[in-house]
């Protein structure tokens, strides 16, 4: 007499495939949100600051990185002198330029 029956292993009806691609499928997700929420709007962002930097000529406002507003006055290819203040300029880098202003702002 026979007390334990024979058990067989059963597949998963083929979901062995599919399973992998499903628990894969909340990192995929997560992902394409942080490209469209936090990476793409970041290279806009650096992209229009570069833009910005190169059109950058004598006479424009701006404000500085450091938060000092001054009208351009020299621009070379690495750095800027900023008329800060009357007979005070400042030499700064192009990239630490952070906005440029509207004409008449400073």
């Amino acid at each position: 007499m026979e007390f334990i029956a024979t058990a067989y292993a059963q597949s998963g009806g083929g979901a062995g495939a599919a399973g992998g691609f499903v628990s894969l499928l909340p990192m995929i997700l997560i992902f394409v949100l942080f490209y469209f929420l936090l990476i793409r709007p970041q290279q806009k962002r650096a992209k229009q600051h570069k833009e910005m930097v190169a059109a950058l000529k004598e006479g424009d406002e701006v404000v500085t990185a450091g938060g000092f507003y001054g009208t351009i006055t020299q621009v070379d290819d690495n750095t800027a002198s900023v008329q800060i203040a009357e007979n005070t300029i400042v030499k700064v880098q192009r990239a630490s330029i952070a906005q440029m202003l509207p004409k008449g702002s400073v």
